[in-house]
């Protein structure tokens, strides 16, 4: 029922999504520019900011913050939660992934505990069950921690076998077709580069039929054109239903950009030695090569078998196929083109978000200059 706007200069703005009545403005929100909104529940939901901290807010009462909860060293970029264990996950520059126990909540924050960290670490995402942490970095990589357990921290050398996986050899990976070595070091800081011992892979955190607590898979995820190149993956979305991650790419000079969308494989691999990657390159599009260094952010429909995606001044409307069927039902044996359902064009400046309601047959989206603009069909 409320529409809530993310701004650069401090500032949250809260719309009627129905009647596009401007609701109400929290001019000072932050200290600085204003990154990501989260709702946890119909009337709780949190922001955050450049200035490295993360609020909470009720719309019962939004003249204050319900509290304000500090443990990042920079920019701030993510929110996740976790309605199970009512966990707020938070992902920012400082390559930092930490979790705020929302159920122990006072006036002067959260308790909280770092949980992951790696560099170059641009967006971080949960798959709707909680099973899967994808963490996205500037240097190409894709990080996927498989049998989640964000209770159980990561310390710096302790990543489960999958960590050992040869994710840039194009021997190791050949049904992803990923693209070869790139130039950066890994993404994870570690103790020793070495690969773990035999007496470390057969340790009894690898239960019988799957892979260990929190194992993390490196992976260097195809994307066309950028094979000799390298790419960074700016934003990173996943489908409703958990069935495929959407990245949007872009090469490290600037002038391609992509939307890819990657089909989550059967389990997860089980042995460092597996050839088989967890993800599969299913379908992708070019995109509109505008303002570039800025992020723009794509999304899934509710439903998943949509995708709406920044396209210069606009959002293009993609699909799986020409009938927008669902992904599970046109799955192709090679990397196909996205479907182009519709273009909209209302802004005068780059589009950088759009987001598509959960409740309403609507899209939002936002530009560079700050306007915001609905779109709705008409019956």
């Amino acid at each position: 029922s409320v529409l809530t706007v993310a701004c650069e200069q401090t500032e949250v703005l809260l719309f009627d999504p129905i009647s596009s009545k401007h609701i109400k403005t929290l001019s000072e929100a932050h200290e600085d520019c204003v990154n990501n909104i989260r709702f946890l529940d119909n009337r709780l939901f949190a922001t955050c900011s450049d200035d490295t901290t993360i609020a909470l807010w009720d719309l019962r009462k939004l003249n204050t913050k319900v509290c304000t909860l500090h443990g990042h060293t920079s920019w701030v970029k993510n929110i996740e939660y976790d309605t199970n264990t009512r966990l707020l996950v938070t992902s920012g520059f400082d390559g930092n992934v930490i979790i705020w126990d929302t159920n122990r909540c006072t006036e002067d924050g959260c308790p909280h505990k770092k949980f992951f960290h790696t560099r170059f670490l641009m967006r971080m995402r949960l798959t709707p069950d909680c099973s899967k942490m994808l963490i996205s970095t500037s240097s190409g990589y894709l990080l996927i921690l498989h049998d989640l357990d964000l209770n159980k921290s990561l310390e710096v050398g302790s990543y489960p076998i999958l960590r050992a996986r040869r994710t840039t050899s194009s021997s190791d990976i050949t049904s992803s077709g990923s693209s070869g070595p790139r130039a950066v070091g890994s993404p994870c800081h570690q103790n020793n580069s070495g690969p773990p011992s035999e007496k470390t892979l057969s340790r009894p955190s690898q239960r019988e039929g799957g892979s260990p607590r929190n194992s993390l898979e490196v992976l260097t995820p195809e994307v066309p054109g950028e094979r000799d190149r390298g790419n960074c993956i700016t934003s990173l979305q996943l489908h409703p239903k958990g069935w495929a991650t959407l990245l949007r790419c872009s090469s490290n000079t600037d002038d391609q950009e992509w939307t890819c969308v990657y089909e989550f494989q059967e389990g997860a691999p089980v042995r460092p030695v597996s050839p088989r990657c967890s993800l599969r390159l299913t379908h992708c599009i070019e995109e509109a090569n505008v303002g570039r260094g800025y992020i723009k952010e794509l999304c899934f429909s509710p439903d998943g078998r949509m995708i709406s995606s920044p396209h210069g001044f606009g959002i293009r409307l993609l699909g799986f196929d020409a009938h927008c069927s669902e992904l599970v039902d046109c799955l192709p044996r090679e990397a196909s083109p996205l479907r182009e359902i519709r273009s909209l064009y209302s802004h005068n400046d780059v589009v950088l978000t759009t987001k598509f309601s959960p409740t309403h047959c609507q899209i939002a989206s936002g530009c560079l200059s700050g306007r915001v603009s609905l779109y709705q069909p008409k019956f």
